[in-house]
């Protein structure tokens, strides 16, 4: 089919183009040029080479336009054509953490812990289901009307959630979380104001003595970012296992073995579970299980691990205070399903987690540690005696009670494996 074209013979969109002035059409000109070359898709004229044929294209078509202007037409095409179109400048920015599309609207996205609306939009819905699909396919992944939800993690790390209509109601909706190739190192922790000098130092004492630790907090609070940065502690002649849904952690140890668990195939088939990788981790002769995220059933087998001789973990998980993660993780393991009764699972809690962080994103975007508590026993089963707080912007510091938590980190090494970290720390920590 024809494009239309305007009254002077021009593609659509290059009407009041001037040389040497970029067009306010850019966009609407660039898209107009994908479609013809995608009619032209047969036609080996110019070549196979797409960047031959697009630049070929560009200068029979647009050939009023000066040269740089057209050197930015090309490059629009482009990515168009063989990228991601509109989101590439957006996924080139170092700066932008996470991309966030919901049909045809401006596209948003997130900049140091703020959400900005950009003047990014797609065309039209087709070309937005074109950029998922471009996406999902090399993955192996689809989704349509029959399987509308669809998460996926990029060749980069990248993690990807896609919902279609009819669940998305404004058009399909689209979700890029950008991976960085580097994770936090723990002074990067103290610079970027998520932790405080002696808080690290006290942090750092339990990892090295092998406390296990729970970081809770909300979504994008920095939870599997402080994770990965404590694990800076552990003792590198230590094998560490770590378990995710989708692999972000980039951990400096030397002895990492790396799983991500698996969605079903297309037929429904080849599932792998968290629970799955848990426990088959035990059976890899882990000194440390470091889980990205609890959410479900492979709460009660991680807790029979931490229980049996695999202290020392780190895990995250969803919740809105220190005593709060512990229920949640009471009821994720009740969802194993294997009849024990609820004391019997508190038991295990109070036995098998040592600490609790609570981490929360600021109204200006920072991420800060606010809690740390210790898990004790009480008649009931497990509850939080709060160590660490912020309250009204000023730290408040609580000792341990006497015992075996106080005792692991008295003995527990100041500044283990951490160099770059020494800098930051007070001659004197808090006991």
């Amino acid at each position: 089919m024809d494009m239309p074209e305007a009254h002077d013979g021009s593609p659509p969109g290059s009407r009041g183009l001037l040389p040497g002035r970029p067009p306010e059409g850019l966009d609407a000109l660039a898209a107009a040029l994908r479609g013809r070359l995608v009619e032209a898709a047969g036609d080996d004229a110019d070549g196979d080479d797409p960047a031959a044929r697009i630049g070929a294209l560009v200068e029979r078509e647009a050939g009023i336009l000066d040269a740089g202007t057209r050197a930015a037409l090309a490059a629009r095409v482009a990515e168009r054509s063989v990228g991601l179109g509109p989101l590439e400048p957006l996924l080139r920015d170092p700066a932008v953490d996470e991309v966030l599309v919901c049909g045809t609207a401006p596209v948003w996205v997130e900049r140091g812990g703020r959400l900005e609306q950009t003047e990014v939009r797609f065309a039209g819905e087709a070309e937005l289901r074109h950029v998922i699909e471009r996406i999902l396919a090399p993955l192996g992944r689809r989704a349509d009307e029959a399987e509308p939800l669809c998460d996926a993690r990029l060749p980069d790390g990248s993690r990807v959630n896609v919902v279609l209509p009819p669940l998305a109601l404004d058009g399909p909706l689209l979700t890029i979380r950008r991976f960085r190739p580097r994770g936090f190192a723990p002074a990067d922790l103290v610079a970027h104001g998520t932790v405080t000098p002696p808080l690290l130092d006290f942090l750092g004492r339990a990892v090295a003595a092998r406390c296990t630790l729970l970081i809770c907090g909300g979504t994008g609070s920095g939870k599997t970012t402080t994770l990965g940065a404590l694990a800076a502690f552990v003792d590198a002649a230590e094998r560490v296992v770590t378990i995710e849904d989708a692999a972000e952690l980039r951990l400096s140890l030397p002895h990492v073995v790396r799983l991500e668990s698996r969605p079903p195939n297309l037929e429904g088939r080849g599932e792998v579970t968290i629970r799955r990788l848990v426990r088959n981790a035990l059976r890899m002769r882990p000194d440390r299980l470091i889980v990205g995220e609890v959410r479900g059933a492979e709460a009660l087998d991680l807790l029979v691990a931490l229980s049996t001789g695999h202290a020392g973990s780190l895990c995250t998980i969803h919740a809105g205070s220190a005593a709060e993660a512990l229920r949640r993780l009471e009821t994720l393991a009740l969802m194993a399903d294997v009849g024990l009764p609820l004391a019997a699972i508190r038991d295990q809690i109070a036995d098998a987690i040592d600490l609790v962080v609570r981490q929360e994103r600021a109204p200006d975007g920072g991420r800060r540690i606010v809690e740390v508590a210790e898990v004790v026993r009480v008649a009931g089963g497990p509850a939080v005696r709060e160590l660490f707080s912020v309250r009204a912007g000023r730290p408040s510091w609580r000792a341990p009670l006497e015992g075996t938590l106080a005792g692991r980190l008295a003995a527990a090494p100041s500044r283990r494996r951490c160099a770059d970290v020494a800098p930051f720390l007070p001659p004197s920590t808090p006991r």
